[in-house]
Order: structure tokens, then C-alpha cells, then sequence
């Protein structure tokens, strides 16, 4: 069944310049879609226009009869005095209506009406209102609201007391719990964290609706979605799979494309040429058959140059680091009132580390990196840095001493004796062009302004790198140029990220900040996902404890094979037992150890050898059991 059906749509803004220009594509029920292009491609005009917030200058959108949409994009207003609750609980208009009736029709009850018709409309609406789960609407907002990290404390402040990224937050809740039909979810991950944004793509995943979603988080796209409509030059292109898939088919695509117009431009030169000479001999005969090849070429002409994004070009200035300490942190810790962010931090960075500091929201990553940058003081402890490290910082919020002056300027005066034109160039390599240079920095977008304060940094001569938060507000294109220039650095980085493609890029080691603590772990994502997960089965495999010997239990009988079971598992039992005494013996020294970074790792290597023992235990001692009863 089709859901979403639009034909020719156009949308202007500016005489002239259609931002939509005859997109045309159909969405099937339960689909998952991608809604992909560039910033300023016109993907959430394309929403609004759904939804029936903006109206197409031409074109049609229908939307099958009695399907409900949810779009979570700019945050609605709410009433003042309205808590983080109240917003939540407006997702629960229907059943509200449907209660006060059913109050209604019970108190006309109770007050001697039993007639056939209020009986039978009283039986309706109480199956209306038990089916869209009307009796457990607390348990639905708890579930979600855990899901996205927005905790009892939150739920009780004021919704406008928020920070942008916690409205988000909680209305993203609200339209999951508005239970629609249709999710039309518009950067549906900015401001999560991994926890929340894992959770989302469960739900995303389970949820029985159609699903249209613009989004940049790659690793988010390739986990919910099935098909790729592509935003480009306002027109729509399909791509039948996740993205991964049309990230390799785009390129394929191109590549086509620009043998066909390569093979059409050869053919057209060759006849060219030939039409020139046969003008020049003069003869009319030669001269007819010249216009016969020159009607020919214009029948050629079918195919446009393709066109691709510029990639970047320039590079890290890098200052040679002498020594193996980068970085020293002794006690560290900070707190804002009553409110403790860390405490006891002891890390130590060397030359070359790729490092990612994770965690969920509000655990004080930024505020670490700022400590670090000397932008914030600690309440206690130290940072000490090798004497030829040499840093660059980009933070998550990015500012600029006097947003009034324009890009040149911006770049003339941070950069003391660069001249107009290579300001004019490097801006170029990031994607600045035109009239564009000439636009003061107050007029641009977040994403913008990471990419000019990251093309000033470019000049710097460093070896340490840090970035908080460098992929957030950007698109795909701009992600990728970041992404290049990383690539392309050889000195130690130490960055906080969400985007789970960048973490699992370049990070060589983690540093985990949860309850104030951070833990480290010396391995790459993908390794670290992997140990995280075999925690989390240990947690739930733990064998139950074994029964009280003051009231021992009969010996039940069974067959040779149960009895030997039997044998084997109070052998397995054993062996749990002496490798759970030596986890334990082992995570004391770890903790003592924690400064020395190579013994730490040698005892951590040897802590996960043992976890991977218990596993296979675990899993032999839960077959043993089954047969052991038989």
C-alpha cells in the first residue's frame, strides 16, 4: 500500500531558484527510508511540505487516508510553567478524550442509565482505550524516557529551563509516545548520546510504521533503513539500500556516467572536426554532408557533465614532538556545587595516540577538555604537558572575537602577514567560495562556522590535536573533509564524538567517563563494543547460588548420562570459582596499576583472557544443568 505519494513537487524561496524542482517518489508502508542530500538541499522543506507546515508552489503530496504523521524537528511551544511531564503526557491527547467520555457514559451508568446503545458505546471505547494502551501510559513514558537518558529529576524541571539539545531530547519522547504512523524524523541523533542513540535505533528498528528520516550519522542510517532517496540539484534520486550500499553505488554511478559523457565528448570532437574540413574544402556537396553531421552532434548531446564535491585538500601544519609523555593528569577532579562531574583522574597520553572520550550526556566530557585546555580551572589536581607539545583546540562551541567581520578578514586577522589571496585560497579548499568569502561569520550555520574555525587551525604548526564534538550540525560532504584531514594528521589526537563512524575510524583507545570515574581502555571501538557486550552477558550468566547445606536435597536419581552431567557440572562449578577469586585479585591490581600505563595493559590483557574463560564456562555449565535434569 502506498503511504506517501508526491508528484512534480516545486518550492522557491528566491524568483528564480526552486530548492525543489519536480521531486517525484512514492513511500510504501513500513518503510525505511533515508532522506539524504546536502545541507540547504531542501530535505526539510520536503518535511514541512508533508506535513502541511509549508505549501508547494506546484505539485501534489497525498498521504493515504487516516494515517497519522510525526515530525520532530523544531520544537514546538509549550504553555509557561509546562514540565519536561506535562510535555511528555501531551502525547496522551486521545486517551485523554476517550477517558473523559468513558467517565461519562459511567457516571450516566451509575445514575440508572443501562440502556443497549450506552452499554455497547461504553464496550467500544473501553477496547478502544485498553488497545492503544490507555491503562499503561506511566510504564510507556518510563520505558522511553530511561531509553533517552531523561531522568526523574529532568521529567520534574521546567521544559523551558532546558538546554536546546534536552528539548530535543524530550521531544523526540513525545512523538515516540504520540504512537504515529508515519516517523518523520529530521537529525534525529544530534544532541543523544551513544546509549540514547542506540536505543533509538532499536526502537526505529521494532517500530511497525513507516519511517522517512534525514540524517548524518552514517553507522544510524546503515542500522535503520532499506532505501536511500537522494536530495540533489531538486530532484529525487533512489538508491535500493542502506547507506553503505549507496555510498558505493553513488560512486558507481559517477563513475558511469562520466565514461558515457568522456565517450559522447571524443565522438563529438571527431565529428567536429570532420564537419570543419569539409566546410573548408567549400563544395556543396560537402557542405550538405557537413550540416548532416552537424545535426548529428546535436542528437549526441544527451548526456551533462557529472559533477562531484570538491574533497580537501590541505592539511595539519605539524610541529615535530620530541619525548614520549604528551600529557600527564594527577587527581583531577571537578565538580559544579553539589553536583560532582569527576574525581581521582590519573591518565597519562603519549606520542601518536588516537583517543576518545565517551560517555553520556552531562558526565562532564566538555568540561574535562576544557580543564585540559586551560579554559577551566580544576578543583583539584594537575595537568602537565611535555615542553614541545604544541596544541590546537576546536571546541563544541564555536567563537569568534568580532562575528561581524567577514571571512577574509576573519582569516587576515588571526593570521598576521597572510595576504588576501591565500585567505581567499584556503577558504576555497573548504568549500568558501564567491561572494561567500564577503559574508560576515554572524550569518553562518554551526556547521559552517566548525568548518572556518577548523580552516584556521589547519595553519597551525601542532602535535597535539583536540576536538569536542567535530561532526556535529555537518553534513555527510563535511564530515568526510574532517575526516581527511585526521586521516592525513600524525600527531596525537584526543577528541569527544558521538558519531560512532568517527570514533570507530580513528580512536585507539578509549577513555570511558561514567558515575565520575573514567575507565581506560587501551583498544580500538569495535574492541571496546565487544568487551562492553561480554559484560553484559556475565552480568546476566551468573550461575544461581547453590542451595544452603543445612538442608540438603535428596540426590535425584537419573541415567548414567544425567549422573556424569552431574560430575561435570560441580567440576564447572569449581573452575568458576577459582577464576572468579582471580578476576578478582586481578581488577585490585588493575586499580593500583592504573598510572602505569604498560603494566596496566599487560594485567588488562590477561583480565579479558579470563573474562573470555568464564564465558565458555558459563555456557558449558548452563548445558550441563539441562542435563543434569534431564
Amino acid at each position: 500500500m502506498i503511504e506517501i505519494s508526491v508528484n512534480g513537487l516545486k518550492k522557491s524561496f528566491e524568483i528564480g531558484n526552486n530548492i525543489l524542482d519536480g521531486v517525484t517518489f512514492q513511500v510504501e508502508t513500513g518503510e525505511r527510508v533515508g532522506l539524504l542530500g546536502r545541507n540547504g538541499a531542501g530535505k526539510s522543506t520536503l518535511f514541512r511540505i508533508l506535513t502541511g507546515e509549508l505549501e508547494a508552489d506546484e505539485g501534489d503530496v497525498v498521504i493515504a487516508r487516516g494515517r497519522r504523521l510525526g515530525l520532530i524537528s523544531q520544537i514546538p511551544v509549550y504553555p509557561v510553567g509546562f514540565t519536561v511531564e506535562d510535555v511528555l503526557q501531551t502525547a496522551f491527547s486521545r486517551h485523554r478524550k476517550l477517558a473523559e467520555e468513558m467517565e461519562k457514559l459511567a457516571a450516566s451508568m451509575a445514575a440508572g442509565d443501562s440502556s443497549e446503545e450506552t452499554l455497547r458505546r461504553y464496550g467500544e471505547l473501553a477496547a478502544k482505550f485498553e488497545g492503544i494502551g490507555g491503562y499503561d501510559t506511566e510504564t510507556a513514558v518510563s520505558k522511553v524516557a530511561n531509553g533517552l537518558s531523561i531522568s526523574k529529576d529532568m521529567r520534574a524541571q521546567l521544559f523551558d529551563s532546558l538546554s536546546g539539545g534536552e528539548k530535543t531530547r524530550v521531544n523526540l519522547g513525545r512523538l515516540i509516545l504520540e504512537d504515529t504512523d508515519v516517523l518523520l524524523l529530521d537529525e534525529p541523533t544530534n544532541h543523544l548520546d551513544l546509549h540514547a542513540v542506540e536505543w533509538l535505533e532499536d526502537y526505529v528498528r521494532r517500530f511497525k510504521g513507516t519511517v522517512i528520516a534525514i540524517s548524518h550519522d552514517r553507522y544510524f542510517l546503515d542500522r535503520t533503513i532499506s532505501r536511500v532517496i537522494e536530495v540533489c540539484g531538486g530532484h529525487a534520486e533512489f538508491y535500493p539500500g542502506n547507506y553503505s550500499f549507496y555510498a558505493i553505488e553513488k560512486e558507481r554511478r559517477y563513475l558511469e556516467k562520466l565514461r558515457r559523457y568522456e565517450k559522447e565528448q571524443a565522438e563529438i570532437q571527431r565529428l567536429t572536426e570532420t564537419a570543419t574540413k569539409m566546410h573548408e574544402h567549400g563544395t556543396e556537396l560537402l557542405h550538405k554532408r557537413a550540416f548532416s553531421i552537424e545535426r548529428r552532434i546535436e542528437r549526441i548531446r544527451q548526456t551533462e557533465k557529472p559533477t562531484k564535491s570538491r574533497t580537501m585538500t590541505n592539511r595539519f601544519g605539524e610541529k615535530e614532538f620530541f619525548g614520549d609523555e604528551v600529557m600527564q593528569v594527577r587527581e583531577m577532579g571537578k565538580a559544579f556545587g553539589e553536583r560532582q562531574l569527576f574525581r581521582g583522574v590519573d591518565l597519562r597520553v603519549e606520542g601518536g595516540e588516537r583517543i576518545a572520550l565517551i560517555g553520556d550526556n552531562g558526565t562532564g566530557k566538555s568540561t574535562l577538555l576544557k580543564i585540559l585546555m586551560d579554559e577551566e580551572r580544576p578543583d583539584q589536581g594537575w595537568v602537565k604537558y611535555g615542553p614541545t607539545v604544541r596544541t590546537a583546540y576546536l571546541p563544541q562551541i564555536i567563537y569568534f572575537d568580532n562575528p561581524q567581520r567577514n571571512l577574509v578578514d576573519t582569516m587576515l586577522y588571526a593570521k598576521r602577514g597572510m595576504s588576501t589571496q591565500t585567505a581567499r585560497d584556503r577558504l576555497g579548499a573548504f568549500n568558501f567560495r564567491g561572494e561567500d568569502v564577503f559574508k560576515p561569520v554572524s550569518v553562518l550555520s554551526g556547521g559552517e562556522q566548525s568548518r572556518l574555525r577548523l580552516c584556521m587551525l589547519m595553519d597551525e604548526e601542532i602535535n597535539l590535536l583536540v576536538l569536542d564534538e567535530p561532526t556535529n550540525h555537518l553534513d555527510i560532504d563535511s564530515r568526510e573533509w574532517i575526516e581527511e584531514a585526521v586521516e592525513s594528521y600524525e600527531g596525537t589526537l584526543l577528541f569527544v564524538s558521538h558519531d560512532r563512524y568517527f570514533i570507530n575510524r580513528f580512536a585507539t583507545r578509549i577513555w570511558e567517563l561514567e558515575n565520575g570515574v573514567i575507565t581506560d581502555y587501551p583498544v580500538p571501538f569495535g574492541r571496546y563494543k565487544e568487551i562492553k557486550e561480554r559484560e553484559k552477558a556475565l552480568a546476566y550468566a551468573q550461575p544461581q547460588p547453590k542451595a544452603e547445606k543445612s538442608k540438603p536435597k535428596p540426590v535425584p536419581k537419573g541415567g548414567k548420562a544425567q549422573q556424569a552431567a552431574r560430575k561435570q557440572l560441580t567440576i564447572c562449578e569449581r573452575e568458576l570459582e577459582k577464576l572468579e577469586a582471580e578476576v578478582k585479585t586481578l581488577e585490585a591490581e588493575l586499580e593500583a596499576n592504573a598510572c602505569d600505563y604498560e603494566k596496566y595493559s599487560v594485567l588488562y590483557a590477561r583480565k579479558e583472557e579470563l573474562d573470555g574463560q568464564m564465558l565458555e564456562l558459563m555456557e558449558r555449565w548452563e548445558k550441563l544443568a539441562g542435563e543434569a535434569e534431564g
